[in-house]
């Protein structure tokens, strides 16, 4: 049973953050949300993310880095959290590649730094935010809690396995309540640009051509964020002990099959220029969320065509509005 007492979410003015932080202050909780509105994209996304929680007074935006402990020290100190949701994080398998120290320093020192002082400061319960990745490419799909999870195949995996250690020992030396929550390719409105559904819809509306690396028989298991959402919310009410849940669509849609849906559903015909593999990237994501079903009574509810159209529908919806290449 979650304590009364308000909640930190860091990275709360991210793509998921801002839209659990709004499902919480729906809920009647007091929310502080923490982010540092990196330049890893155009921090005005976020500014515009957070518009809406920002009118409510149970709301609370600090700006500050997860690494900052006398920050944490003190947000602690004075909120008394019932429970800290950590969905901060340095993101993207491809660019941790290119600069591992800097996703270890984010991804790791931040989560154990955070950690640290929830344990300092008594936090209920912990909820960490994870990746499928970290099954790397298992040849086993669906994929489960119980596979192994030894061979990352980028930085951003290591570290997202490395933070879930980091939670087991906490809760075995601390007696911590920690869920590690693994998302499956999380998709929606706001929507990072840098994400392949977001991406290829900005580029096909323009009339240009879209990369497609390898095959188009790559596979992911995509989920709309609200069932991501939905998710969190079930693990913070129900988690005691320590868990690892999956959370993601139970279907693994190939690429070429992505595509071609998000043309169907934007109306346009995608133009695509087929490319090598890139290097870190998984041949395939699928969730058995059988676990989470049992434990939490959570199962995806979205469709991938009906969250395709109401991502179009926020989509359009930005200001300035995207133009269509015109005929």
């Amino acid at each position: 049973m979650l304590k009364n007492g308000p909640i930190l979410v860091t990275g709360g003015a991210g793509f998921i953050g801002s839209h659990l932080v709004e499902r919480l202050l729906e809920d009647g909780h007091s929310v502080v949300a923490i982010d540092n509105f990196d330049s890893y994209y155009d921090p005005r996304i976020k500014r515009r993310n957070v518009e809406t929680a920002l009118e409510n007074r149970k709301y609370r935006l600090v700006e500050g880095d997860i690494r900052d402990s006398d920050l944490f020290d003190r947000l602690l100190a004075e909120h008394g959290f019932s429970a800290v949701i950590h969905l901060a994080a340095r993101a993207g398998v491809f660019p941790s590649i290119d600069d591992p120290i800097e996703y270890t320093s984010v991804n790791l020192d931040g989560t154990t730094r955070l950690l640290q002082a929830c344990r300092a400061h008594q936090i209920d319960r912990f909820i960490f935010g994870s990746s499928s990745s970290v099954y790397g490419n298992n040849e086993k799909v669906p994929f489960a809690e119980s596979d192994a999870v030894d061979e990352p195949i980028s930085p951003y995996a290591a570290t997202k396995k490395s933070g879930e250690i980091l939670c087991h020992a906490f809760h075995h030396l601390f007696g911590m309540k920690i869920a590690c929550l693994r998302f499956f390719t999380v998709y929606g409105p706001r929507q990072r640009p840098d994400m392949a559904i977001h991406k290829f819809a900005a580029r096909m509306v323009k009339g240009e051509t879209i990369d497609q690396f390898g095959d188009g028989l790559s596979a992911r298991d995509y989920t709309y964020v609200s069932d991501i959402v939905d998710g969190v919310i079930r693990a913070l009410e129900r988690a005691d002990g320590f868990h690892i849940w999956n959370l993601g669509g139970s279907c693994a849609i190939r690429l070429g099959q992505l595509i071609e849906l998000i043309g169907r559903v934007f109306a346009v015909e995608p133009k695509v220029r087929r490319l090598p593999p890139q290097p870190g990237d998984v041949q395939r994501t699928w969730a058995d969320t059988s676990l989470a079903k049992r434990e939490l009574g959570w199962e995806p509810h979205v469709a991938l065509e009906d969250g395709l159209k109401q991502f179009r529908e926020w989509f359009e919806a930005q200001t300035p509005l995207v133009s269509r290449k015109k005929a």
